[in-house]
């Protein structure tokens, strides 16, 4: 499928797609300050300053990633800043379901913005977390008076490696790996598109927080498993290990502490733990 300015019958009226940029989330933000209009997306083949959550690095050779970035401009009222990761949710079902459109290949979310896929099959020793990393979602917010101005969700997804090089074998693979052939990359933009449009109309709906965490439950690589939980207390990484047991209304994964006490944990890196063979 050849590259696209538009998807029809959705708000993604505006595509631009270009050979190289620093960051597409970054070039959205300065254009969403400058009044652009929500359905905005850049697409890249090469992003020089790619970013994920809490400023690590996104890198990816020239055409080898879908990288992608949404404009949006949520109704009045309807989203606050402290539930605004239901978006990047939202983007995570979408994803899922594009990826199996196109490639064929059921990728689960691994809380709070990451798709992998669970590879039981491929662990290679002690240190391996028994999944593969596919694809990372980064959703930045411009906040006025404590409400959501505008927000911009970007989308790095591995689709064309060709083969998963040496040091990153215990950590990430590419939809072309995982499907033995080529992906196309235009298609899986598309597909992504026309799904988040239904996601997003959704989520106003009365039950739609409801029915996207309903899905998201369903698609968790996280929940019922161990996990080691890195929360930041003053400053200092203070990791705590227990059960994913819940993701809530705001779409925190609550966790049961082996200390006894349940949390909402809102931001934190979460490990998954293998279960130790007897």
């Amino acid at each position: 499928m050849p590259n696209f300015d538009s998807v029809d019958k959705t708000r993604f009226s505006d595509i631009t797609w270009v050979p190289e940029i620093g960051s597409t989330n970054t070039a959205l933000l300065d254009r969403a300050r400058k009044g652009a209009s929500e359905g905005e997306v850049i697409i890249a083949d090469l992003q020089t300053h790619g970013r994920g959550r809490r400023g690590r690095i996104w890198t990816a050779p020239s055409g080898t990633s879908l990288m992608m970035s949404i404009l949006l401009r949520p109704p009045p009222g309807t989203l606050s800043p402290n539930n605004a990761s239901l978006i990047t949710s939202a983007l995570a079902i979408s994803a899922l379901a594009a990826v199996e459109e196109v490639a064929n290949i059921q990728l689960e979310v691994k809380w709070p913005n990451d798709l992998v896929v669970d590879s039981p099959d491929l662990i290679l020793d002690k240190g391996d977390p028994g999944y593969r990393k596919v694809a990372g979602i980064l959703t930045e917010s411009l906040i006025q008076q404590n409400q959501i101005e505008a927000l911009v969700v970007g989308i790095g997804m591995n689709t064309g490696w060709g083969q998963v090089p040496p040091d990153l074998h215990l950590i990430a693979t590419s939809l072309d790996v995982l499907a033995g052939s080529s992906v196309d990359r235009s298609q899986l933009a598309h597909n992504l598109l026309e799904n988040f449009e239904a996601e997003y109309v959704g989520l106003f709906e009365p039950s739609g927080i409801e029915n996207l965490l309903k899905r998201l439950r369903e698609h968790s690589a996280t929940l019922g498993r161990r996990v080691l939980v890195h929360m930041n207390q003053g400053g200092e990484t203070n990791p705590l290990e227990g059960q994913a047991i819940d993701i809530d209304e705001s779409g925190r994964l609550l966790v049961k502490f082996d200390s006894g006490d349940t949390r909402a944990v809102a931001v934190a890196d979460v490990e998954h733990l293998r279960l130790q063979a007897r």
